[in-house]
């Protein structure tokens, strides 16, 4: 099957949503798929307000059209409601195309974050985004619950994965013999969105621990000089962050699922967070993940579930992080384009 992948969301930005699409890109390839993407890097670009590291590629809608009609391809994914996205959506519905979208970001929370208005005034541009779309995926059934409510009910689950190969808990730890313990640790962008204050200020023992880079890393190192910022992480290198942390604190409330959390419980590491969607689905109210025994915490006090999340089995954490398998949800992906209509029930086994 030739599958065209557009997003907006690309390297060099690390993020989950990067991580996850050029994952299953990779697996959709070794099952003989032929996958083209269509991202910023390969049209002009300007920064994005407000992120000026985030390149967005706006006015490219002739072009992207161009591209994708050259390719020919047998299903179209959506990935992200940026430029690039819009730009995909316009000319699928020009062409008559059928195609997939994806819910990564609560942009409705998020835009709210920034702005200070109401999240409400965003949801009828998210609503219109992917009304159009034969299927809207997402990674937990609480977003797909979420997005029903707010009128978009056709939606299709693609869950997350961890590359067990490389986050497990045998191997090499980041050296903090010198760092008081517990290490709690932070990954993932340094931006305003994931909320890493509430991580910051808490009063709690120990050394904050923070891998990541962003457009907020300069003010809150400056702010918080007691806490370690220790820059990018990818690979193995992060594997052995993971390792040596005694709890991932995980204070975002707008991400729809949280690939950290995954990759941190496959290590042995387990979770601190607030009951929010993706903490909810991955390591539920109790602290079990549906398991028996505790892999982290939520609380609506942060500093609460860190306490908690201390007195986790990280052999449990092991046990339920290796449920999350890449394979399985690369199946999801193409069993999602066939519900969908865009490729034959054949394509989930087999090119």
């Amino acid at each position: 099957m030739r599958i065209a992948i557009v997003s907006d969301a690309w390297s060099p930005q690390v993020n989950g949503v990067v991580r996850t699409l050029q994952t299953t890109i990779g697996r959709l390839q070794q099952r003989g798929h032929v996958v083209e993407t269509f991202t910023p890097d390969g049209f002009a670009t300007r920064p994005c307000p407000g992120y000026p590291e985030i390149r967005l590629a706006f006015g490219c809608g002739p072009e992207l059209g161009r591209r994708i009609t050259a390719f020919h391809p047998d299903a179209i994914h959506i990935a992200t409601e940026g430029p690039l996205g819009w730009a995909a959506r316009r000319w699928c519905r020009g062409q008559g195309a059928r195609f997939t979208t994806s819910f990564h970001t609560n942009f409705a929370d998020y835009l709210a974050m920034r702005t200070h208005l109401p999240a409400g005034l965003f949801w009828p541009f998210l609503r219109r985004f992917h009304a159009a779309a034969s299927g809207v995926m997402t990674a937990t059934a609480r977003v797909a619950g979420s997005l029903h409510d707010h009128g978009i009910a056709h939606t299709r689950r693609w869950s997350r994965g961890v590359d067990l190969s490389l986050f497990k808990p045998d191997g090499t730890q980041l050296d903090v013999e010198t760092l008081p313990r517990p290490i709690l640790l932070h990954v993932g962008r340094i931006a305003v969105e994931k909320n890493i204050e509430a991580f910051l200020s808490l009063e709690t023992p120990g050394t904050k621990l923070l891998v990541g880079d962003g457009p907020a890393r300069a003010d809150l190192e400056r702010r918080y000089p007691l806490a370690q910022f220790v820059g990018l992480k990818q690979g193995a290198a992060l594997a052995a962050a993971y390792r040596a942390a005694d709890v991932l604190v995980f204070p975002s409330r707008t991400d729809t699922f949280g690939l950290v959390m995954i990759e941190a419980l496959a290590c042995g590491t387990p979770v601190a967070a607030y009951p929010v969607p993706g903490p909810l689905d991955v390591i539920g109210l109790d602290g079990r993940g549906g398991g028996s025994d505790r892999i982290g915490a939520l609380d609506t006090d942060l500093a609460a579930a860190v306490a908690q999340a201390l007195t986790a089995d990280r052999d449990a954490c092991v046990r339920i992080g290796t449920h999350y398998c890449w394979s399985h949800c690369t199946d999801q992906f193409v069993g999602n384009l066939v519900d969908a209509g865009l490729a034959p029930a054949g394509a989930v086994a087999t090119a």
